[in-house]
């Protein structure tokens, strides 16, 4: 059974930061890649970051030069440092893996994890 448990959220004020933490089992860690995705009330999902299973990374143009993503695979964990918190990034932020095999796509997502950023 595939788990990624996310923890790290809270409230935080206008250029704060957090860590977020997403621990996963169930699957082959370093053979997946890892990312971060939030959603805000009414707004789409989206991605914010991500991490391939060799460690390349990418980020949305609104978190760069903010926001570093990166994995522990001795630990199955995949981080997400947020510096300069401002309120339009409050939202939940879901951890995600995915990985293809067989000519198909494997896509796991936490629970989410509240994000909420004060002015």
């Amino acid at each position: 059974q595939v788990q990624l448990v996310e923890s790290g959220g809270g409230l935080v004020q206008d250029g704060g930061s957090l860590r977020l933490s997403c621990a996963a089992s169930g699957i082959i860690f370093s053979s997946n890649g890892m990312g971060w995705y939030r959603q805000a009330p009414g707004k789409q999902r989206e991605l914010v970051a991500g991490i391939t299973s060799g460690g390349s990374t990418n980020y949305a143009d609104s978190v760069k030069g903010r926001f570093t993503i990166s994995r522990d695979n001795a630990k199955n964990t995949v981080y997400l440092q947020m510096n300069n918190l401002s309120p339009g990034d409050t939202a939940v932020y879901y951890c995600n893996a995915e990985r293809v095999r067989y000519g198909m796509t494997f896509r796991y997502w936490g629970q989410g994890t509240q994000v909420t950023v004060s002015s």
